[in-house]
């Protein structure tokens, strides 16, 4: 507590009630909106809610007092002021729209910032959310994802494209292992010199990540193997190029610790100084106007976990997971049933859909599905087996009756369908590739996991 004097005291809380009884003190103390004074009457300590009315009270003695602690207090200034809050918070992004647009406007209205979920996204169905949220809030605050899809390639760019041509100023970077030229060209294109000779930064990154070395590469500028090869194909000049050697490839970085999704796994209290510390250091080597600021997320479902999170020195916290069972999410209501239901126990690691391949697990729910044993099902045969040809009888038919429900050549008709409108390349690789034709068929079953919470 912070001690005053006495006469300050005195005008402070003279016409204030002060509260002796046990409870009443704690209701004090829980009122964080309002400064509260302990005073001394008579030999007795007692508190006052600065902002209370009551008759006037003489022989008062200031003994301590703390200030407000308002939701809007906590957190970077910076990081408000930047992005145009109230409130250092942040809604991170569910695949196919289940981070919905009504949950991004209903954040964005109450002052914090929501991020769209744009992942497994075709260009014309993203531009038309695009337009819903800049028509509902054209003066933001919002984001849209881009999630690193290593296997679809074209997603990733055709994402990009039409942020910059729509004019989306902030992008919360997900999953991302390496940088990407498109992830580069969208820092890059939106980089000019103010009157000021400083660098203007139009295209806001926010890097969602669990791993020390994928940080490094988001707090150092952009490479510039891949600056040069922007600027060879006319997409930036040489003049962006060159500013964005003084700039960091992300303005925020979000650690993630054990987070619904893709994860390592992490715990938060031990990542997130890691990270706090190596951004000290590369702040000290390359001295940016504006240090990387570093938020969490993962696991941030209480006001104690969030508080937990600015103890520690968060800039901003980010929900996640919690926000599926939120009135505005674009789950349906058995989903939102089954999460709120769910214990630390209910979830799992399963394979994920868009790094499939490489073997990468994502954190979903056990509890009420067998999506999570199937997943594992499907990867245990695709690690054993190089076609679809090679599955034994026996194990292909059980594949189709317990998990597809249906014949693979058919799922196999319907993936040709599917990525000649999104990504035809998929196909040309997939055709003289066995393995990555039995692939794109498992991702089929794998894919469908985000749309099924979305069925009402």
């Amino acid at each position: 507590m912070e001690k005053n004097n006495k006469k300050q005291s005195n005008s402070a809380i003279n016409g204030l009630q002060p509260a002796f009884d046990t409870a009443e003190m704690k209701t004090i103390l829980n009122d964080l909106e309002h400064a509260v004074a302990a005073v001394e009457v008579d030999g007795k300590i007692g508190l006052v809610a600065l902002a209370g009315q009551a008759e006037n009270q003489k022989n008062l003695t200031l003994k301590a007092w703390v200030p407000a602690v308002s939701g809007e207090s906590l957190g970077d200034e910076s990081f408000k002021r930047t992005y145009g809050l109230r409130r250092a918070v942040y809604g991170g992004a569910m695949a196919n729209g289940i981070a919905s647009v009504d949950m991004i406007v209903a954040l964005g209205k109450d002052g914090m910032m929501g991020s769209f979920g744009a992942a497994g996204m075709i260009r014309p169905n993203l531009e038309a959310k695009i337009r819903e949220i800049q028509t509902a809030l054209p003066n933001g605050p919002y984001a849209f994802n881009l999630i690193h899809s290593p296997n679809e390639e074209m997603l990733e760019r055709n994402a990009v494209e039409a942020y910059l041509d729509l004019g989306v100023r902030v992008v919360e970077a997900s999953a991302f292992i390496n940088l990407t030229p498109s992830l580069v060209y969208y820092r890059a294109a939106g980089l000019s010199i103010d009157p000021d000779g400083t660098t203007r930064i139009a295209n806001r990154v926010i890097a969602k990540l669990s791993r020390n070395e994928v940080a490094q590469k988001f707090m150092e500028p952009a490479p510039d193997s891949m600056l040069n090869a922007l600027v060879t194909e006319g997409k930036i000049t040489a003049e962006q190029a060159r500013l964005a050697k003084t700039v960091p490839m992300a303005d925020d970085i979000t650690v993630e610790g054990d987070s619904g999704g893709h994860t390592d796994n992490r715990p938060l209290v031990t990542l997130f100084p890691a990270i706090i510390a190596q951004r000290d250091e590369t702040q000290k080597k390359y001295g940016y106007a504006q240090a990387v600021r570093i938020g969490a997320g993962g696991g941030i479902s209480t006001p104690a976990a969030a508080l937990a999170a600015f103890m520690m020195g968060a800039a901003y916290v980010v929900t996640g997971s919690i926000n599926q069972a939120c009135i505005e999410s674009g789950a349906c209501i058995h989903t939102k049933q089954l999460l709120a239901q769910a214990g630390m126990a209910d979830i799992i690691m399963a394979p994920s859909a868009d790094m499939f391949e490489m073997g990468v697990k994502v954190q979903v729910l056990k509890h009420g599905t067998f999506f999570p044993m199937r997943a594992l099902k499907l990867y245990d045969i695709y690690s054993r087996y190089n076609s679809i040809e090679e599955i034994p009888t026996a194990e292909r038919e059980k594949l189709e009756k317990q998990i597809f429900q249906r014949n693979l050549d058919d799922i196999w008709d319907e993936t040709v369908k599917f990525f000649t409108a999104r990504d035809p390349s998929q196909i040309d690789r997939a055709e003289n590739n066995p393995k990555r034709k039995m692939a794109l068929i498992f991702r089929w079953y794998l894919g469908l996991s985000s749309r099924w919470v979305q069925l009402r």
